[in-house]
């Protein structure tokens, strides 16, 4: 498998760190509220490079945190604490907060057929692990305490920027959103790893510590906790592209000089969802969820086939438009299974090369598109039976997660009420398009009347619309190729 890693900018054969086993670390959401389809797309992703190494061979094991403290409203320690910001805004408590939005998480997730991490881990239940790392970057120099806070020193670094070099000045107070003068610093890149002290005195969640009474930095979090559940070597970090700086490159900074040597070997970071107007984010005060595109009649997997159709490295733009012509789509692709009549036993040889090509599509840096194309293929291929074809669906779905097969099931009992009975008794069995019912009624009706020259240029008709269509007593039933 070649993955695209962010931190050397080029596309690597993934090897992991022990043969056979991969350790996969994802960030997970700050649960003050909802999450929005863009926050999802990341997870969504995640969830297919995470299914697609178990196919592929891989023994996974994938933790996730969940942010509960510690996550101030700009990414630069500077603001109000997020959870706060939501407790105040529901006239509820932090801890509310976090299981009421934790649960709506999941809830998303599940709708989306996202697998639950194999470990999930609230980061207000590690606070001896943060404070056991603080103490030994203190008393090897990479961090200070001023001001009632302890810092991260940078400046220890032979080289902080790892996804991109920054100008200093993309730092300055003004020219990037969310920074603000923190007189504690030594240097401008240096970050909070424990609060004491901050703008606001009614943190609602406060622990002790050797430096005083106060809470974790967001950034220690993650180290932390990845480290506890994966040891000291973590083969793939994925993340939202906004992680990348500076969340990630602090988790970096952090984990190497505890550690005192390499920590993560391949980061893989999903591009944004855009709306007309940009990044779909909370800030802004609109975004769309889940239950949005429920109480719009969108099944939540047509989502998640638009996210498929892209690349994870490329900005996304979600309209309904798009949204419309993705669920058309998953329509299209749930009748084509349904239309299969699997019979006796699959054939493996035949089946091989088409797994080979869905594996080297997901396997060249995760073309979902690719793959998607590839679920095509098998469907009108020629040298496949319908007993292959059901059998490759059923194992592509592990990684793509659309549900085709049990979706195909209920689409069959559905048609199998669909019916279209002519005055004369001819009954037509088809997919509940009345358009093409009427089109094998007529042509039965031709038939009937033996004017078999309109009976055949009605057959050629539904031919060139894709419908394949089987006399059978007392009517015909039809389906598309």
């Amino acid at each position: 498998m070649k993955l695209y890693n962010s931190a050397s900018h080029t596309r690597e054969d993934f090897v992991p760190h022990t043969p056979g086993k991969v350790s996969m670390y994802t960030c997970g959401p700050t649960v003050y509220h909802f999450a929005h389809i863009g926050n999802l797309r990341s997870y969504l992703m995640e969830d297919v490079l995470e299914k697609f190494l178990r196919y592929d061979g891989y023994d996974v094991t994938r933790v996730m945190n969940i942010t509960d403290v510690g996550h101030l409203a700009s990414d630069a320690d500077t603001g109000e604490d997020k959870m706060l910001k939501g407790a105040k805004r529901e006239h509820k408590t932090v801890m509310e907060i976090a299981q009421f939005y934790t649960d709506a998480f999941f809830a998303d997730c599940k709708k989306l057929n996202i697998k639950y991490p194999d470990v999930v881990q609230p980061a207000t239940g590690m606070i001896d692990s943060y404070i056991k790392v603080i103490t030994k970057l203190m008393d090897t120099g990479y961090a200070y305490f001023a001001g009632g806070n302890v810092y991260f020193d940078t400046s220890k670094l032979d080289h902080y920027y790892v996804f991109n070099d920054h100008d200093e000045e993309d730092l300055a107070v003004g020219v990037r959103e969310g920074v603000e003068a923190d007189e504690n610093k030594r240097n401008k890149t240096d970050f909070v790893l424990w609060f004491t002290k901050s703008k606001f005195e009614d943190q609602a969640l406060k622990w002790d510590s050797p430096w005083g009474v106060g809470y974790p930095g967001w950034h220690i979090e993650c180290s932390c906790i990845s480290m506890k559940y994966l040891g000291e070597y973590l083969d793939i970090h994925c993340g939202g592209v906004d992680n990348a700086f500076p969340h990630h490159t602090n988790e970096i900074a952090q984990s190497e000089a505890y550690l005192g040597h390499p920590w993560c070997k391949y980061w893989v970071h999903i591009a944004h969802l855009d709306t007309a107007g940009g990044k779909m984010s909370k800030s802004k005060g609109e975004f769309t969820t889940v239950s949005t595109l429920e109480e719009k009649g969108y099944d939540p997997l047509v989502y998640r086939l638009f996210c498929l159709q892209s690349h994870y490295r490329k900005a996304l733009v979600f309209t309904y438009e798009n949204l419309d012509n993705a669920k058309a789509a998953y329509e299209k692709l749930v009748g084509r299974v349904a239309a299969l009549k699997p019979e006796g036993a699959a054939d493996e040889a035949a089946m091989a090369k088409y797994d080979t090509a869905f594996r080297e599509a997901l396997g060249n840096d995760l073309n979902t598109s690719l793959a998607v194309t590839r679920l095509y293929d098998v469907l009108k291929a020629k040298d496949l039976s319908d007993a292959d074809k059901a059998a490759l669906v059923g194992r592509f779905d592990q990684v793509l997660g659309l549900d085709l097969l049990e979706k195909a099931e209920a689409k069959r009992a559905e048609q199998a009420k669909a019916t279209t009975t002519s005055a004369g008794g001819y009954t037509v069995t088809g997919e509940g398009d009345a358009e093409i019912d009427a089109l094998v009624l007529r042509r039965g009706e031709a038939k009937k009347a033996k004017n078999f020259a309109e009976a055949d240029a009605i057959r050629d008709e539904l031919k060139a619309k894709g419908i394949e269509v089987t006399d059978v007593p007392g009517g015909a039933v039809w389906k598309r190729t």
